[in-house]
């Protein structure tokens, strides 16, 4: 992470007392890790740690020799947690924009979709999902899919509903854009992909995405990394009003509450998207290729539809589905989230975020929060990939 600099919080994570001795390494699981792949366990408790042993060994091959290009720094937090300096992920070094492209995307029936996606990495290899926001598609994660790809991650990148090659099965379905509805997605698609557990990482729309899924279906979620922390809210918390220099931040959401914005969006899309990337990431210094490569996802048919309605229903100004009623009862609530989880934050984030203080005790689990330095704005993953990917592998694995 050439020039990064990342600062890290860690918390405590309440653990009940070890009673009796460690797990030991079984005879014939160290036997097959000896002989390679190729060996057979002989049971299925002997398979599932051969298993993990062999993705151990991928993740060590392909970080040997790689050295740690960042500086990680504690600093204090709140009162109940813990400075400490994490020892980071070797990941090989990466500059972002290295990679231009994933391989042949691959499409599949989920839920109400026909989700598209990229995926990378060993079928059989611990499975994580990263997901994007708005006005972004899953190229933010381009730089981030090799890494992981090549330490043994099984790696998912799906396009959300209204951007990229995903599509309604049925054209009477609600164009919905609630924040339950994109986490039922998600959940959906790791039914059809057989994903019974995974890491999830995100930002923006992606983060609060996560976020949903690790509190109502924690039993999903093995491990958790979100841009900008605790992003789940209610319409109830989205309809109060907020200071003069708060409620400026928030311009688009307003625009888009009227018919004019909607027009507007719709014959301005491309032009509107580069916008907030500027604003979003002031430091950035993107290309055109870079924002044309995204662009494209915004063309989906269902696109302009998905965002008005998310933006509305956040402050009320539309209804959401009966079908997911009792999933937005639940994140009224604000629930705790008690998987492992990293936070993360650019220094230099120009969309709107909450301090890392304000929500630091919605996580009761292993929790970090690291600060990129560098002039890192809002689309993190593809501002610095190598410390998303960092977190990633620390928060799968620590």
């Amino acid at each position: 992470m050439s020039g990064l600099t990342i600062l890290i919080i860690r918390h405590a994570e309440k653990r009940p007392a070890k009673t009796g001795p460690g797990p030991g390494l079984p005879v014939r699981a160290l036997r097959d890790e000896l002989r390679g792949d190729d060996a057979l366990p002989l049971n299925e408790g002997d398979r599932k740690m051969s298993e993990e042993i062999n993705h151990r060994r991928r993740h060590f091959l392909a970080v040997a020799g790689a050295t740690i290009a960042a500086a990680r720094f504690g600093t204090i937090g709140p009162a109940n947690a813990q400075v400490a300096k994490a020892k980071p992920a070797q990941l090989p070094a990466i500059k972002p924009g290295t990679n231009t492209s994933f391989g042949a995307l691959k499409q599949i029936d989920a839920g109400l979709l026909n989700v598209g996606y990229a995926e990378a990495g060993p079928a059989d290899g611990p499975a994580v999902i990263l997901l994007h926001g708005w006005p972004y598609d899953i190229y933010s994660f381009v730089d981030v899919t090799p890494l992981l790809a090549q330490a043994g991650y099984r790696v998912i990148v799906p396009y959300l509903r209204g951007y990229g090659t995903t599509r309604f099965l049925s054209n009477d379905t609600f164009r919905n854009g609630q924040p339950t509805a994109v986490a039922a997605d998600i959940v959906a698609l790791m039914d059809a992909l057989k994903i019974e557990k995974a890491t999830l990482a995100g930002f923006d729309w992606g983060a609060r995405t996560v976020n949903i899924i690790a509190a109502l279906w924690p039993e999903r979620c093995k491990a958790m990394v979100s841009v900008s922390g605790y992003l789940i809210s209610s319409q109830e918390a989205g309809k109060m009003p907020l200071p003069p220099s708060a409620e400026l931040q928030w311009w688009y959401q307003f625009y888009f509450a009227t018919d004019r914005g909607r027009a507007g969006y719709e014959k301005y899309r491309h032009d509107f998207a580069k916008l907030i990337w500027q604003l979003a990431s002031p430091k950035w210094n993107f290309d055109d290729a870079t924002f044309e490569r995204s662009a494209k996802a915004f063309d989906n048919p269902d696109h302009v539809a998905v965002v008005i309605h998310n933006y509305r229903w956040r402050i009320g100004l539309a209804e959401g589905e009966p079908r997911y009623a009792d999933l937005d009862k639940r994140i009224a609530a604000s629930p705790v989230i008690t998987v492992p989880t990293i936070t993360m934050e650019g220094d230099a984030n120009g969309a709107p975020h909450p301090p890392p203080n304000s929500y630091a005790n919605k996580f009761s689990g292993r929790y970090e929060h690291r600060e990129i330095k560098g002039g890192i704005g809002h689309n993190l993953p593809q501002e610095a990939p190598q410390a998303f990917a960092e977190a990633v592998v620390d928060v799968a694995e620590g």
